[in-house]
């Protein structure tokens, strides 16, 4: 009889247990191309975290229109920022991310495995969770790119390693990062980032913090990511010693004909350069990396509407990207949540004097 479980990896005794950091960031298409996008957005839209319309009803709207006609349309939108070499500036990025972090906690001292995974798409979640569980990890913090927690990003990574977990005969120790919205080294690496735009590039009449959307009776139902992202721009504000009238926190990337957290982006910086305003800087602090919805969405369609509207000064502030501030602030959010968790490496000696002592027991 077939076993519901997946197999184990072989676990030679001697080798030691190792912890992990596995980095989870939403996801990208594998190409700037309608079949790929098609294959992406089926599998984002089905999610029940992203669109809680009951199947029945959702479904035909999906599959018979959505993922007939959106997908060429977005499509030439990631062809405008799909770089020749590096592909999707998300992915690029979370690999980057991954990578430096890997190397600031080794200096740190710990002997800790790196990997990131995308939500939707490739790298999958699953099979980076089987990866590092083939490298002999038994301990996996689960560390998602969202500095703001909401049911439509962070709860969903966590259902793809509870997905993943059920399929597991043995499952390793797992922790997860749910927030950091208000992490002090977090709030300063976008100050930084805010700072180094304006001693390099002057600094315009007002700064914009645009997030990503969400459907306003997500907000009613409890879910903190609106409280949570006013907070961020509140505390960045503060930090940057900016007065309540020098700066709007706004929300982008509405879908659909429902009402989304407001004030929406695009309109706001409309109704600003109808209003006089001559210079405006925007920033993204939800992004911890440059994608679509920051190159595309803003620095190429709000910067034609703000100038089209009268303004003639529009900036945009990139990402957090693999910036080393917030490298570091990343190393200190999986520090602190790595703590008491062995990333030492242990010496040769005693795993093989572990190895010795189960193959006289019999090990093979």
């Amino acid at each position: 009889m077939p076993s519901r479980f997946a197999p184990e990896p072989p676990s030679p005794h001697g080798r030691a247990a190792r912890t992990a950091v596995l980095l989870c960031n939403l996801g990208t298409p594998d190409a700037p191309t309608p079949s790929a996008v098609r294959r992406y957005l089926a599998q984002f839209l089905s999610d029940d975290r992203v669109v809680e319309i009951p199947k029945l009803a959702w479904w035909p709207i999906l599959h018979g229109i959505i993922l007939r006609t959106r997908p060429a349309k977005s499509a030439a939108k990631y062809a405008t920022v799909w770089h020749p070499q590096d592909g999707s500036p998300l992915a690029h990025w979370t690999a980057r991310q991954a990578l430096l972090l890997r190397g600031w906690l080794g200096e740190a001292g710990h002997n800790v495995l790196v990997r990131h995974a995308m939500r939707y798409g490739s790298p999958a979640i699953a099979s980076e969770l089987d990866a590092l569980k083939a490298e002999g990890a038994t301990r996996i913090l689960i560390l998602p790119l969202y500095p703001q927690y909401s049911g439509t990003t962070t709860a969903s990574v966590f259902d793809a390693v509870y997905d993943w977990a059920r399929t597991q005969r043995h499952i390793p120790e797992l922790r997860f990062v749910n927030r950091y919205h208000d992490d002090a080294g977090y709030i300063d690496a976008l100050a930084q980032r805010i700072e180094t735009h304006w001693r390099d590039a002057g600094r315009s009449a007002h700064l914009v913090m645009s997030f990503h959307g969400v459907p306003e009776r997500t907000l009613h139902l409890g879910d903190p990511y609106h409280c949570e992202s006013q907070k961020t721009g509140r505390l960045l504000a503060e930090r940057l010693g900016l007065a309540p009238s020098q700066y709007t926190v706004t929300f982008q990337s509405r879908f659909g004909r429902a009402k989304w957290l407001e004030p929406y982006t695009e309109p706001t910086l409309i109704a600003m350069a109808q209003r006089g305003l001559q210079s405006v800087d925007v920033v993204c602090p939800g992004f911890t990396s440059d994608c679509l919805e920051t190159l595309e969405e803003i620095n190429q369609e709000a910067r034609e509407a703000f100038l089209h509207a009268g303004g003639k000064a529009f900036a945009y502030i990139p990402c957090l990207n693999d910036s080393a501030p917030w490298i570091t602030a990343l190393s200190q959010v999986a520090q602190q949540h790595l703590a008491g968790w062995a990333m030492g490496k242990p010496s040769d000696a005693a795993l093989q004097q572990t190895a010795q002592r189960a193959k006289a027991m019999g090990a093979r």
